[in-house]
């Protein structure tokens, strides 16, 4: 079912959730124009639907808790967030935590990006596949559902491995910790794949109980990839101990070239390949116009 804005919108009736502009400002990605309008119309009715959701989600496994005469364990809620590179998922990643944050009974919500269960780059470079970084293969899948599994198992305190975005690989001794969340976001390019065909192995998106994709025409997603890439090379590029430091000394004209060759042969094939064909797989699906914004909701029917 598909829902325009305005209809989304008047869906909300919780006025009470609410990001102010220095918070949107913080949480948004670069070059990503989200704003407030955009929190009270599209993110607020989505958090709204989310709790309907989660308290579903308890009160059934409560149920069945007592109907199997076992002792209740706390089980988390998890979401995952799917969609391309610059499409704008960690800013609906983050948006979604702070907003859930805040709604009834103040839940314990944590983010985890799939990008620490990323081979470190020397593993990628044994294997021949550092310029697929970002495929499926290029991840540590069964540490993922190993990290997943012991979430929603209830486990204490699980880790995860910390990713860097200026040196491009994983942090050597740094984790992550999640303690006992009442729900976990798990935000990703491949978090929505089923698991490989003919093995019968779990997927992580097994454990998902709503799962959100951000999507857009392939042509725009580029297009907002080259402008990110361009301010990144004014900013993030031009730390020394950034693995793209050469990319700051770039022209106009370079730069661009650069972007879109990058674009053309590892995102856009990894996008139509992998990560598109996982968009039906979604609880809801964000759709942005050419304007960055989002323009309308889909719904999957249950």
């Amino acid at each position: 079912m598909t829902l325009l804005r305005q209809t989304w919108a008047d869906l909300a009736t919780d006025g009470q959730l609410t990001l102010n502009t220095a918070t949107v400002e913080r949480l948004r990605g670069l070059q990503d124009p989200t704003d407030e309008r955009d929190v009270t119309e599209v993110y607020l009715p989505l958090a709204q639907l989310l709790n309907l959701y989660r308290i579903n989600h308890d009160q059934l496994y409560a149920d069945s808790y007592g109907f199997l005469k076992i002792a209740p364990t706390r089980t988390p809620f998890i979401i995952g967030v799917a969609g391309s590179v610059a499409v704008g998922k960690s800013t609906s990643a983050r948006l979604l935590r702070e907003l859930l944050r805040q709604s009834a009974g103040h839940p314990r919500v944590e983010l985890v990006t799939t990008d620490g269960f990323l081979y470190p780059n020397s593993v990628l470079e044994a294997r021949g596949i550092l310029d697929r970084k970002g495929f499926p293969e290029s991840y540590d899948r069964r540490a993922l559902l190993d990290f997943v599994i012991a979430v929603k198992s209830g486990v204490a305190e699980v880790t995860a491995p910390v990713y860097s975005h200026v040196i491009y690989d994983i942090v050597q001794g740094e984790r992550i910790v999640v303690t006992r969340p009442d729900i976990l976001i798990v935000e990703g390019l491949n978090v929505l794949q089923p698991a490989p065909a003919g093995r019968g192995d779990l997927a992580v998106s097994d454990f998902f109980d709503f799962s959100v994709y951000v999507d857009a025409d392939e042509s725009d997603i580029r297009d907002w990839y080259v402008a990110r890439f361009m301010a990144l090379r004014d900013t993030a590029f031009r730390d020394p101990t950034s693995f793209f430091r050469s990319y700051a000394e770039l022209s106009d004209e370079e730069a661009v070239w650069q972007a879109r060759e990058v674009w053309d042969t590892i995102n856009k094939p990894n996008l139509v390949e992998n990560i598109e064909p996982t968009r039906d797989r979604a609880t809801a699906i964000l759709r942005k116009g050419s304007d960055h914004v989002i323009s309308e909701v889909r719904i999957r029917r249950i």
